[in-house]
């Protein structure tokens, strides 16, 4: 049984259209049992929010009609919400962000963070004056064997990093390729909503957030190559990005929604000056590890040589796979760690919980918009 003290109580902006990833945070939230859902703002239209809050059993009054009135309310609530889950398009998590930071209300906000380095920025500079956390959903970072690649790299198994390379190819894009018309896209094909890049933001940010995680290394400066493949009105759904990071080792990141075949495969292999790792999103149970001189290892979730930092996120036993829910549950876990113990006098440093952190959110926003400053520029090299 849950230990009543350890629950918070959250409310969610977004998240209420079926195919939303809002239903996963519910989910990965359950899971850990140890948070309450009991507000919201679930839709722009306050008669679907009010169903969908009513179906998720959420008190009618703690429904609002937007995420500025339901920030104050809860303010100034005794028993208002600990947090906040935003689960909207890109375009609206800045100013929902900002309005729960500004008074105090700590944030977990999917990605990308914002659309602009500026909102970044400014969000940062909220976050410090308020003192309120906020965690970024990256999702692969919650997998435990990313928690075993960092912990391994942080302790200098394979060295310093010399290069990375990245893949993440989709094929989610495929069919809506030639379809897609100005009637019908989504908002990830208008600039307004989605960002100046729609892959390089959706997928791109995973690619640069995954490899910041575990090496702590922000990248310096990116050559691009973005492409809209098709004939359609989508935006770029292919690229090729060439990085240099802050220590001088370079990269190479290759993404497309349009690989035809791929359901979500992201591959990461980090090359250092004395072994590499590689990890894959689809079998994510497992870490790859080549030392010099020595045969490859292949690292099992949960085994005896694991590393605690990865064994504390264990939710089933050795061989048996976890997902992407458990990977969402885990950061959320951590995160609530963190809002326990700021709410007990605790002040530790954010990264120290092991959760994607503003700081990364605004690196990555940097990224994604360098890229396609570097398209723009004939793809020119631009520093971040």
């Amino acid at each position: 049984m849950t230990n009543s003290s350890r629950v918070l109580k959250y409310g969610m902006v977004g998240g209420g259209d079926v195919s939303s990833v809002g239903e996963l945070h519910r989910n990965a939230l359950r899971l850990n049992g140890d948070a309450e859902l009991v507000a919201g703002v679930f839709s722009h239209d306050l008669e679907k929010s009010r169903r969908t809050g009513a179906e998720l059993g959420v008190d009618a009054s703690r429904i609002y009609a937007s995420a500025d009135e339901m920030a104050e309310r809860e303010a100034a609530r005794e028993d208002g919400i600990d947090f906040v889950d935003i689960s909207t398009p890109n375009a609206y998590h800045y100013a929902a962000s900002k309005a729960f930071l500004e008074l105090g209300i700590h944030v977990a906000c999917e990605k990308p963070l914002c659309l602009t380095p500026e909102e970044g920025v400014d969000l940062e500079e909220v976050a410090a004056r308020t003192g309120a956390l906020f965690c970024l959903m990256h999702t692969f970072t919650g997998h435990a064997m990313s928690r075993e690649a960092r912990a391994l790299y942080e302790d200098g198994v394979i060295g310093e990093l010399r290069t990375v390379v990245v893949e993440y190819p989709q094929d989610w894009l495929v069919d809506a390729l030639e379809k897609e018309t100005e009637e019908t896209k989504t908002w990830r094909s208008i600039p307004a909503l989605s960002g100046r890049g729609a892959a390089i933001g959706d997928i791109g940010s995973h690619m640069e957030n995954w490899v910041h995680y575990v090496t702590g290394l922000g990248i310096h400066s990116v050559l691009a190559n973005l492409e809209a493949l098709g004939s359609g009105t989508m935006l770029d759904n292919n690229f090729q990005v060439i990085t240099k990071f802050e220590n001088g080792a370079s990269g190479f990141f290759w993404g497309s929604q349009v690989a035809v075949g791929y359901d979500n495969a992201f591959k990461v292999m980090l090359l250092g000056e004395k072994g590499s790792l590689e990890f894959w999103q689809e079998n994510n149970n497992y870490l790859v590890l080549r030392l010099r001189d020595q045969p490859m290892q292949v690292l099992s979730r949960g085994s005896a040589y694991s590393r605690p930092e990865s064994l504390k996120y264990l939710r089933t036993p050795k061989g048996h796979p976890e997902g992407l829910t458990e990977a969402f549950a885990n950061i959320y876990s951590a995160f609530a760690d963190a809002i326990r113990d700021r709410r007990d006098g605790t002040v530790k440093p954010e990264q120290e919980y092991g959760y994607p952190t503003l700081a990364m959110g605004v690196a990555g926003v940097r990224f994604f918009n360098a890229c396609v400053d570097s398209q723009e520029a004939g793809n020119a090299w631009v520093e971040l």
